[in-house]
């Protein structure tokens, strides 16, 4: 295997494009709360849990620093949205166009929701990636299953409470709130089992064509830095 901080890699610009771009649609997408029967969730949940698929990939194939990486582009691309989306939100609207009330209630982020979706990725995304590592190297690289699901348990668990928390309190009964955290839950982890397949192939696929099998033994896993550097 190539050392990981010596080589450009072919496809993890790419795998952060697309983790970015999950991101971005789907904490617009959660704005909206969705109910089927008794199943309470926000509109996030039908694309969220591939961002926990690409941090899990990210993580097993390239190690934690490079995800930490991808977790700050991330969190600042999700800014940018918020800046850009609020000043023209503030712009006046042209006298041709109708469409301000329905463009602030959906583009008009209120900033419980902004500090929900920001603290809950954080938390979320880097207790996933923290805990694959660790589990990567408790077992020797093998069992991946096992670090695959127990990460995305750990890691949704929390951004789904913390998101439900800040986001909602107040707004859903008790009851509610716990049915939307263990439905959001529960699904997005039930969605990491379905994709298992999916996800198996592409990190033996980037294993094999970027030359890299990251065990981070010695990494430094402050989530404050930018370092690729172990």
């Amino acid at each position: 295997m190539k050392n990981r901080d010596s080589i450009s890699f072919s496809y993890y610009d790419l795998i952060v494009a697309a983790f970015v771009a999950v991101l971005l649609i789907s904490n617009i997408a959660a704005i909206k709360l969705i109910k089927i029967g008794p199943i309470i969730t926000d509109g996030g949940a039908v694309l969220f849990p591939l961002a926990y698929i690409f941090g899990d990939i990210l993580t097993e194939v390239y190690g934690y620093s490079y995800t930490r990486r991808a977790i700050w582009a991330g969190f600042s691309m999700m800014i940018i949205a918020v800046v850009a989306f609020t000043i023209v939100q503030f712009m006046p609207p042209a006298p041709e166009w109708f469409k301000q009330e329905a463009y602030v209630a959906i583009l008009g982020f209120l900033p419980r929701i902004v500090l929900a979706s920001l603290v809950a990725y954080l938390v979320g995304e880097f207790l996933n990636s923290f805990v694959l590592a660790k589990l990567k190297v408790k077992h020797g690289g093998e069992q991946l299953w096992v670090r695959l699901i127990g990460s995305t348990v750990v890691g949704e668990f929390f951004d789904t409470v913390v998101f439900g928390l800040i986001a909602f309190s107040g707004k859903l009964k008790p009851l509610s709130m716990v049915n939307f955290v263990l439905v959001g839950w529960i699904f997005k982890t039930m969605v990491e089992v379905v994709m298992l397949p999916i996800t198996y192939k592409l990190i033996h696929f980037l294993k094999v064509h970027e030359g890299v099998d990251a065990y981070d033994k010695k990494t430094d896993f402050t989530p404050f830095s930018l370092s690729v550097d172990k």
